[in-house]
């Protein structure tokens, strides 16, 4: 086999190899290893020289899914914790492959009107999901560091007007350290967004409390930039977001939310008191790819003023490319990337399949989960629960009678390499506030009770038989 000319006919022959695995694929979800290390010598099939003859379509799609049913992580299913990662609800994963067949760049209008007006619905329909005020705008991401990255540099670029600078043309030469506040909440992927920027990922000042941020504004007097954390991966802790807006507004910082997960929480009314105050933000970054159940890559940062996007990330002329102001401009002009595949159309099939109720449903049913299993962990005499559940992580050890603290650490670093080892269900380790630990994180909307049940008897099982 040569050029793929060759082979045109062959292209709906390989989507019903591929359509055929997914059937037994997707109902072996719910019983599946999520890793079978039996499987893993199946991963070296993928190596060797590259061919100079290929095998054809058939035989290389036949080959890739041989392999991957086999050995990829079931991340999709139901009883994996190790991340916050949801897996792809059945409109969002159907959108997926339409965004395949269909292959767009959602660059501008002229690469894709329908990439781009699924985008702009899209957009807003997240916007209205999490209950920011009209007049909001954004742009779709790989990620939620993606996101940051945008909110981040949306952010410097403000700053840097407030020295009389432009970011855009002049970069950020001359100018003094931007001054960026935080909490001890604050996320690697945040810190990876400042590196990325140019600050470095060291530049944020850490405080224990908003009130300790504030004197810090008022020793500052100066414009300053406060990143706020919604729901932190260790235990789901949130910043006040309702303090840190005041105290934005009151020293004239930007406020940046950084709400990979967390920002989930203002779909229900049980929840929303902890992102209470984000419709005061600048700048909201999050991922659809955990607690949307959407498939990767998809994060999207929304922006109180939209105009800035445009001004932040618009590319140098070129006689082919429209403006940012242009009429025929897109979203590639409004976020870090350019070329960009079509990722608003799993959020808009998801959106439109299940709505707002469907959602808050969704987080709703994984926050009773959360207390389930946190229910289950006080109840066994050799777990150990290691803060709140506010939301929908719940963050604990193994903890059998007569260790001391070093030995219950090595114990607990040594179960989660032996959790993610066994694959039955798949929750890596921690450190929390010091002491190793387990932080299962729940987001896939197939999880069940009985998946969490199997997660404490599993762990209860291997810490046995770890113990000294």
């Amino acid at each position: 086999m040569a050029d793929p000319l060759h082979e045109r006919d062959e292209a709906l022959p390989a989507l019903r190899q591929v359509y055929d695995a997914a059937g037994p694929y997707l109902d072996g979800l719910a019983e599946r290893l999520v890793h079978d290390r039996v499987a893993e010598p199946l991963l070296d099939r993928l190596g060797g020289p590259l061919p100079e003859t290929g095998r054809g379509t058939a035989a290389a799609v036949e080959e890739l899914l041989r392999v991957g049913t086999a050995t990829a992580t079931a991340s999709a299913g139901p009883r994996f914790f190790h991340f916050v990662i949801g897996g792809s609800t059945p409109a969002a994963l159907a959108a997926d492959w339409v965004v395949s067949l269909l292959d767009q760049n959602a660059f501008v209008k002229a690469s894709s009107r329908f990439a781009d007006a699924a985008e702009r619905v899209a957009l807003d329909w997240l916007r209205q999901l999490f209950g920011l005020p009209a007049g909001w705008g954004g742009a779709l991401t790989a990620s939620a560091t993606f996101a940051n990255v945008a909110g981040l540099t949306l952010a410097t670029h403000w700053w840097a007007e407030r020295h009389g600078a432009d970011l855009a043309a002049d970069g950020l030469a001359g100018l003094p350290r931007m001054p960026v506040l935080a909490t001890r909440l604050l996320h690697p992927s945040a810190r990876k967004a400042l590196q990325l920027i140019g600050h470095g990922k060291d530049t944020a000042e850490i405080f224990d409390a908003p009130a300790e941020l504030g004197g810090r504004l008022r020793d500052l007097g100066a414009p300053a930039v406060i990143i706020a954390t919604a729901g932190e991966p260790n235990a789901g802790a949130f910043d006040s977001l309702e303090d840190l807006a005041e105290l934005a507004e009151q020293h004239g910082a930007w406020l940046h939310v950084d709400g990979a997960f967390g920002l989930f929480a203002a779909l229900s009314p049980r929840t929303a008191h902890l992102t209470a105050g984000v419709e005061r933000a600048d700048s909201v970054a999050a991922d659809a790819h955990k607690w949307l159940n959407v498939p990767y890559e998809s994060g999207f940062v929304l922006v109180r003023d939209p105009s800035r996007l445009g001004a932040a990330f618009g590319m140098p002329g070129a006689p082919y490319l429209p403006g940012p102001d242009d009429p025929r401009g897109g979203f590639g002009l409004l976020g870090p990337e350019s070329s960009r595949r079509a990722r608003a159309l799993p959020i808009w099939a998801t959106l439109a399949a299940y709505g707002r109720d469907g959602y808050r449903a969704m987080v709703e049913r994984h926050c009773d989960l959360a207390r389930h299993l946190a229910a289950a962990v006080d109840a066994a005499p050799d777990l150990e629960r290691l803060a709140e559940v506010p939301l929908n992580v719940v963050c604990f050890r193994y903890r059998p009678p007569g260790l001391a603290e070093p030995e219950l650490d090595a114990l607990n670093r040594r179960l989660a390499e032996e959790l993610l080892d066994d694959g039955r269900v798949y929750a890596g380790g921690t450190v929390h506030e010091g002491r190793a630990a387990l932080r299962p994180a729940i987001s896939n909307w197939r999880t069940t009770e009985a998946d969490l049940d199997l997660l404490v008897a599993v762990v209860r099982e291997l810490g046995a038989k770890a113990a000294p």
